[in-house]
């Protein structure tokens, strides 16, 4: 039933690296823009990464630099390679997808979130 069903969140050390997919289901029919937010306990959800159908990247500047987001589009499928870890990096992430459903109508998606716990 998930439309977006993530993987590949978990715990590491400080400085080590972690990649994050996620992957929309059949229902979808077609995806604008892909990417990735986080939320921390009592704060706003934020940007982390987005990218486009053709490509082009948004990075938050507190990730520019470390991590790389990247997507297939056959696969309707999105990425997020997470370089250099750092502590306050722990938080849940979440896949987003501005999306086309079944329906003819374009909706903003999410995932239900992957927890990323960087260890110093």
């Amino acid at each position: 039933q998930e439309q977006l069903v993530e993987s590949g969140g978990g715990s590491v050390q400080a400085g080590g690296s972690l990649r994050l997919s996620c992957a929309a289901s059949r229902s979808i029919l077609s995806i604008n823009v892909m990417g990735w937010y986080r939320q921390a306990p009592g704060k706003q959800r934020e940007l982390v990464a987005t990218i486009s159908s053709s490509g082009n990247t948004n990075y938050a500047d507190a990730v520019k630099g470390r991590f790389i987001i990247s997507r297939d589009n056959a696969k309707n499928t999105v990425y997020l390679v997470m370089n250099s870890l750092k502590p306050e990096d722990t938080v849940v992430y979440y896949c987003y997808a501005r999306a086309l459903d079944g329906s003819r109508t374009w909706r903003d998606v999410w995932g239900q979130g992957t927890q990323v716990t960087v260890s110093s």
